[in-house]
């Protein structure tokens, strides 16, 4: 028997694994994704927007299968977790960290208090290589992102500036992180130094701050359940590189699950690592 090399599934976790959106999450897909992240040859990594503490709490309350890595706070931490010890990445600290050496996080804040579109979130929420502040959704986010480069710019500080929307509370969320920061580079970084190829890496998100990566060429899947905005923005930004061909849009009816969710996380993997169907079809039976 022919063993599989190592495959990395990198997912973001809400309204992609996690099912705590609006649309329905096919019946045991958690399950089998569970089932799934025990094989030998799989690895798993969260990318996510949450932090350390926000990553456990979600593996608790949905039941999700702990992961080998964790990317955090939208690419600002990364984790190898090894027998539930989660050691953090001096070396991807240091990596982000240039370009914010000689600034303090209250710097930030204090450049942007004039600005009345944007509101600083709670104390918890900002982290060393991370600011992020609430905003209203109907703000038109390309504008703000150039008004607070703009005045970013005045005090020389180089940032990426992240928009996206809270689906449930309708909030729009904003975070302003190191140029060097992100979720792509994060998982770029992570797959050189664990030494996984292109080829058995996917990515799987479903919103505004996964747009980076979902749209950099790296074989990405977008769940069935994100916005249409979302979607239509993604195959765009392919379109203009001529990589509509590495994103996957989910379609349903695999083995029995619509693509919402974690269901629409393995419809994809199938699709981009053939042999992966034969570990899904194993986790659907024993599930069953």
């Amino acid at each position: 028997m022919v063993r599989l090399k190592k495959i990395l599934i990198c997912s973001d976790l809400d309204r992609t694994i996690i099912p705590n959106g609006y649309q329905e999450e096919s019946a045991h897909a958690r399950a089998v994704f569970r089932q799934l992240a025990e094989d030998s040859n799989i690895f798993l990594a969260y990318v996510s927007g949450r932090d350390k503490k926000l990553i456990l709490d979600a593996i608790e309350e949905f039941y999700l299968p702990m992961p080998d890595y964790a990317i955090g706070d939208i690419g600002t931490t990364l984790y190898r977790i090894i027998n539930d010890n989660w050691q953090l990445s001096e070396d991807w600290s240091d990596e982000i960290g240039q370009d914010w050496k000689s600034l303090a996080r209250g710097n930030l804040s204090e450049f942007l208090e004039d600005m009345e579109e944007i509101r600083l979130q709670e104390s918890e929420k900002q982290k060393q290589y991370k600011v992020s502040f609430y905003t209203d959704q109907n703000v038109d986010p390309q504008l703000l992102i150039k008004n607070i480069r703009d005045v970013l710019a005045e005090k020389d500080v180089r940032a990426n500036i992240i928009w996206s929307v809270d689906e449930i509370s309708t909030d729009g969320l904003l975070d302003i992180i190191p140029p060097r920061a992100n979720k792509l580079h994060a998982i770029q970084f992570l797959m050189q130094q664990e030494h996984f190829p292109e080829d058995r890496t996917v990515f799987a998100g479903d919103s505004g701050n996964d747009l980076d990566v979902l749209t950099s060429g790296q074989q990405t899947i977008l769940v069935k359940n994100a916005t249409e905005d979302i979607r239509k923005e993604a195959i765009k930004k392919l379109s203009e590189k001529n990589l509509t061909n590495r994103l996957y849009l989910p379609r349903g009816n695999f083995f029995g699950m619509n693509g919402n969710y974690a269901a629409g996380v393995m419809e994809g993997l199938a699709s981009f690592i053939p042999e992966t169907r034969a570990l899904i079809a194993k986790a659907v039976e024993k599930i069953k």
